[in-house]
């Protein structure tokens, strides 16, 4: 009963206590700012692939060791056969 009631009081403090953050630092968000009052908005959008490519590199590299992981225990646990039963 502790537990959850000091998880739910953490959870809460997560919630009210936040920080603002911004997703540029102050170099890429000058430079877009300046290429935006020039009239030039493919920098923006260049940016914003770059975000989604470092943001989703770790989820693949992590889905892909998980593949092979559980490839590799498939067959380590196909071959434990004993008297006919898997085990």
């Amino acid at each position: 009963m502790k537990l959850i009631l000091k998880s739910f009081f953490v959870v809460v403090l997560f919630l009210v206590m936040h920080v603002p953050a911004y997703a540029q630092c102050a170099m890429c968000r000058a430079s877009i700012e300046n290429n935006v009052s020039n009239g030039e908005t493919s920098i923006g959008a260049g940016l914003n692939l770059g975000i989604l490519y470092l943001f989703s590199m770790p989820y693949i590299i992590a889905a892909i060791i998980g593949f092979f992981w559980y490839r590799k225990a498939k067959k380590r646990k196909s071959k434990f056969i004993f008297h006919g039963e898997k085990y």
